[in-house]
């Protein structure tokens, strides 16, 4: 904006005077000073994030979407010690998470999500738009599906419900995180289709099959 000072000079004449100026200073000083708490509370928290937590963010930080910030909010609410919740389910409903299920007569309406920690929804339906943008993987192609069909709004819960699993996942078992692959829901369309073929097969040839998840 330099090369317009006097245009900008031009514009503010007449309508902006040592009131406004005085106003506009405080409101600067205000940014400023939240500028730096933010950053005194940065490195407060990098301080104070040692191990185990400090662990915990390195293995967050590798889900599409989550970044060093992200990760330390969904530490602060959940903590470290999984044990508390006996299944990511639990988890996902403790962190109102779970979108209802309203189904009559075939017929599914909308549900609405509980009441859970307010700032975790917000960082990880922010994870989740995030994860959305992202190229060639699990998370950005089960936004895209979603959003397709429901809209961004319920894409973004689900992939958050998502993040949320997988987060309780690898802070339960120490593991990295291992991508499905943006293709995943290609690769699991076809098989599906492929194990249909077969059965039918199998039923003409007048054998009852019944099918069991594996161990």
């Amino acid at each position: 904006m330099r090369s317009k000072i006097p245009e900008l000079q031009d514009a503010l004449a007449g309508r902006f005077n040592d009131h406004h100026a005085m106003l506009c200073e405080a409101m600067l000083a205000r940014i400023d000073q939240a500028d730096r708490t933010i950053n005194a509370l940065s490195e407060r928290i990098v301080e104070l994030h040692q191990s185990p937590e400090e662990a915990a963010v390195s293995l967050l930080v590798e889900i599409p979407g989550v970044g060093r910030r992200l990760a330390e909010v969904i530490i602060a609410e959940i903590g470290t010690d999984m044990s508390r919740f006996p299944t990511a389910g639990h988890l996902a409903s403790w962190a109102g998470m779970c979108p209802g299920n309203n189904e009559s007569a075939g017929k599914h309406r909308s549900g609405r999500t509980r009441h859970g920690s307010k700032w975790l929804g917000i960082a990880l339906v922010e994870a989740a738009h995030a994860a959305g943008r992202s190229k060639d993987t699990y998370l950005g192609s089960q936004y895209a599906r979603i959003r397709g069909r429901r809209g961004a709004g319920r894409a973004a819960v689900a992939v958050g419900h998502s993040i949320l699993v997988i987060a309780w996942h690898l802070l339960s078992t120490g593991e990295t995180y291992n991508d499905l692959g943006g293709d995943y829901f290609d690769k699991r369309r076809t098989s599906t289709a492929h194990q249909r073929r077969l059965v039918a097969q199998l039923e003409a040839m007048g054998h009852k099959v019944t099918l069991e998840p594996a161990a």
